[in-house]
């Protein structure tokens, strides 16, 4: 008689020799508006969707992208999101005593004190070094950006930067691997942090401001009246054109004020999308002229219809990268930017754009007096954007990963 066959069954010796998935934690300064950082983070997040978040401020009605994840916060939660600007030191403290060492990897999306957490393996992913110490400091110590508290401010920001700074610095030893937005940001963390990093730039969903995919609805075009000045119900079709057009969060270094100017001065027509604490100077720097016109923030559909009749996008700041004008790439529109910064990564003079190497409004006037919108291909101009999607990003991602899980 032929035995049964017993049903095979994993031995628990089986089991417990089986690897385990890494335990894998995200940490970010805060989590209080959407932005640039916010972004990398919610793709991180898509490719961890187990890992926690940990941050020092979250506000989920103001930020909406990660209410299926797991976000920690500590007692800077409960400081009102609107302090902070003035949060540094303490933000220095609460992560330099998150002790993260429990997990395999920690991956930190940071411009700021988020890289000062403990960990066993940290990955860095460093925007740019702490901009209000480092290289933005002469900039911040002009306009902090408080009003009638600005003299205070300054005052005590002089009498604590040199402590502040030798903090930061200390923190950036933390990270196990840094890993930047640009070759601009590298050289940065290069010269205040004296770190080497690796260049993988964020992802940008390509598809959604492409001219293949972007569409026309009368939700996503239309806009509501936020202040003076502000013109309600303004679709794409509505206004004149040739128009440039510029949207971000209108803060000082933004440099929105050069846009307008140089517009008003070379007497071109501009669509400022967007809002912020500079909306009202903007307003006012704007002189009820017909040539300015501003529109509330979109979601990426509407923002995708204006592009498509745009000139050209101005991007005048000097940021370490630049996802919107990336965007505005995708759509296949051209971009004017400032030289300095990342814009060198993405934009490539007479192909794809051009540069203005002066940041000031006469510099920006004479180039969008030179700019001829006919010289470009919006076929081309979008291709060049398509180095930069959410898969070239995973890719990089994972491989700096499995090299550091891998490392002893």
């Amino acid at each position: 008689m032929t035995p049964r066959r017993r049903a095979s069954a994993t031995r628990p010796d089986k089991i417990a020799n089986q690897p385990q998935k890494p335990r894998i934690a995200l940490v970010c300064d805060w989590l209080t508006t959407p932005g640039g950082a916010e972004k990398v983070l919610f793709e991180l997040h898509k490719m961890y969707p187990k890992a926690p978040i940990y941050t020092s401020q979250y506000r989920p009605e103001k930020i909406t992208w990660f209410h299926d994840a797991t976000v920690k916060t500590g007692w800077l939660q409960f400081f009102p999101a609107a302090l902070r600007r003035i949060l540094g030191p303490l933000r220095q403290i609460y992560f330099s005593h998150l002790d993260l060492t429990a997990y395999d990897l920690v991956i930190s999306v940071t411009g700021a004190e988020a890289k000062s957490i403990k960990a066993k393996k940290h990955l860095c992913y460093c925007h740019v070094p702490t901009q209000y110490y480092w290289q933005m400091y002469d900039k911040y110590v002009e306009n902090p950006g408080f009003g009638i508290l600005n003299p205070l401010v300054r005052i005590l920001f002089k009498l604590f930067v040199r402590p502040l700074r030798r903090a930061d610095f200390r923190a950036a030893k933390r990270p196990t691997q840094f890993v930047t937005i640009s070759n601009y940001a590298k050289s940065q963390i290069k010269k205040y942090y004296h770190r080497d990093a690796v260049v993988i730039s964020p992802g940008v969903d390509i598809k959604k401001f492409s001219t293949e995919f972007s569409t026309v609805n009368k939700k996503s075009t239309q806009s509501v009246r936020i202040s003076k000045g502000a013109v309600p119900e303004v679709p794409p079709m509505a206004v004149a054109k040739p128009y440039f057009i510029i949207f971000c969060r209108q803060v000082t270094w933004k440099r929105v004020d050069l846009a307008i100017e140089a517009c008003l001065a070379a007497k071109k027509r501009l669509v400022v999308i967007g809002d912020g604490p500079e909306h009202e100077n903007l307003v006012r720097l704007a002189k009820d002229s017909d040539l300015i016109t501003f529109v509330p923030w979109l979601d990426s559909e509407g923002i995708a219809a204006w592009l498509k009749s745009a000139s050209a996008y101005i991007f005048p700041s000097l940021e370490p990268f630049g996802m919107a004008a990336v965007e505005a790439l995708a759509a296949g529109c051209p971009v004017i930017a400032y030289s300095e910064g990342g814009s060198r990564d993405f934009v490539i003079p007479g192909k794809n754009g051009l540069l203005f190497h002066s940041q000031s409004a006469l510099a920006l006037e004479r180039t969008l007096q030179d700019f001829q919108p006919s010289a470009f291909d919006k076929k081309a101009v979008a291709r060049s954007a398509t180095q930069f999607s959410p898969e070239h990003f995973r890719e990089g991602i994972k491989h700096l990963v499995s090299e550091l899980l891998e490392r002893p």
